[in-house]
């Protein structure tokens, strides 16, 4: 028979993981619709063009990472790279420019589905949390954004986050910006790696995303975008600064930040750790795209938004030792002796089930000794033993397993009336 295994860059989600993944979501939607934001989520895949056209065809998502295929009506169809496009494809479709703007949307687990070299924190399915505010252009939009974004984290716990902050200008500044890097990275061309390369040809603003070392001073001299801003992008850009100053935000300038998607302007930021004074790699970012909605089909409507990879965000609490609530364990256990008592122990279970207490039923024909030990095991505090004699007294015995050892043996069991069971077990477990 075949041993299978998940498939590379995968990864699954077992049982006691689910605590982190469950704080993160609370988190997040709690810290959402207190800023009036409303959960949307999108199919898993689009038609290819929502992406091609939103991420950028010259981008590494578009030529090198999307799942693609054709479906048997010949449809080109593509799992979901990111967040954003699907998110606006459906702003347009249900025709939501009408509503009050700005519309304000966050998602929550999403699955992302990337071909990439696997590494740690990065998977080619991984979870993305995120938001987008779509028809403001109001830089105290931007502003709220990253806030949002770093209340998250702060509520989460986690430490010594920075935001990363630059505006990479728009459609009026942009082109002379980018003509500029193009005669600066000319010259340069024969030693860039060879991504950057067709970066040059392609999508010159991606030459200041290069990761390779070799290419890094390149970086460090390049024209800086900051100096060449027209006056509204630099003014949008200052108004944005003065409202994190007022909030009490710390960010730092950071000239070389682009991020990886096309439909990026004016604001783009990231949040990262930083660990001796060194920045680790990005567990959340976004920016402004105001061309994003016309580029898919709608009227033109300005937008900003971010993601957040969920694995890597419970890596970083793993690695700073932030408290996971532990996973719920079963508050009492019943173990029933027999067939006629199974169906006592079943009726039971349901009744107590109902007024919100966790009950694990013990199955199968087993011995006490064989049912305490999977008690224990479970975690419960009470354990409900129906045999014989409680089916002829219409009673159970329940054991405190967290009794000590050397108390009294009425303090470790004692026999209950059923009638009596739910009223007993609540007044015990609070």
């Amino acid at each position: 028979m075949p041993h299978f295994k998940s498939v590379q860059g995968t990864r699954d989600i077992l049982p006691k993981d689910a605590m982190a993944w469950r704080m993160i979501e609370r988190a997040v939607s709690e810290t959402c619709e207190r800023y009036g934001y409303q959960r949307i989520e999108t199919p898993l895949f689009e038609e290819t063009g929502v992406f091609a056209r939103g991420v950028g065809e010259g981008t590494d998502i578009v030529e090198k990472e999307m799942y693609t295929f054709k479906d048997r009506s010949e449809t080109s169809l593509t799992l979901q790279p990111e967040g954003t496009a699907g998110t606006i494809r459906a702003y347009i479709e249900h025709g939501m420019h009408t509503l009050p703007q700005p519309v304000k949307f966050y998602y929550l687990r999403t699955p992302i589905f990337r071909y990439e070299r696997p590494q740690k924190g990065r998977y080619r399915e991984h979870h993305q949390f995120g938001c987008e505010a779509l028809g403001e252009s109001d830089p105290a939009l931007d502003a709220e954004m990253i806030a949002l974004l770093w209340d998250i984290y702060q509520r989460l716990g986690a430490r010594d986050i920075v935001i990363q902050l630059n505006s990479i200008g728009d459609r009026t500044c942009r082109p002379a910006y980018i003509q500029a890097l193009v005669d600066y990275y000319t010259p340069l061309q024969d030693d860039l790696c060879d991504d950057c390369k067709v970066r040059l040809l392609k999508n010159p603003l991606r030459l200041l995303d290069c990761k390779e070392p070799r290419d890094q001073p390149k970086i460090a001299a390049a024209p800086k975008i900051a100096d060449r801003l027209c006056e509204p992008c630099a003014a949008h850009f200052t108004a944005v600064r003065e409202l994190l100053d007022a909030m009490g935000l710390p960010y730092t300038i950071n000239p070389l930040l682009v991020r990886g998607l096309d439909y990026y302007t004016r604001t783009v930021f990231e949040l990262a750790p930083e660990q001796s004074g060194r920045r680790q790699s990005a567990i959340g970012g976004g920016g402004r795209y105001d061309g994003l909605v016309e580029l898919l089909g709608g009227k033109p409507t300005p937008g900003i938004g971010f993601g957040s990879g969920m694995e890597r965000a419970i890596d970083l609490l793993e690695q700073q030792g932030v408290a996971i609530p532990p996973t719920p364990t079963p508050q009492v256990y019943i173990a029933p002796l027999g067939a006629t008592a199974r169906a006592v122990a079943s009726v039971l279970a349901q009744h107590l089930r109902a007024t919100d207490l966790r009950v694990q039923l013990g199955f199968g024909e087993r011995s006490v000794k064989a049912h305490m030990r999977t008690a224990n095991a479970s975690g419960a505090r009470f354990v409900a033993l129906i045999g014989a004699d409680e089916l002829a007294n219409d009673t159970m015995t329940i054991r405190d397993m967290a009794a000590s050892p050397d108390a009294a043996e009425d303090q470790k069991q004692v026999n209950v009336p059923r009638s009596e069971a739910t009223i007993w077990l609540k007044s015990r477990l609070g």
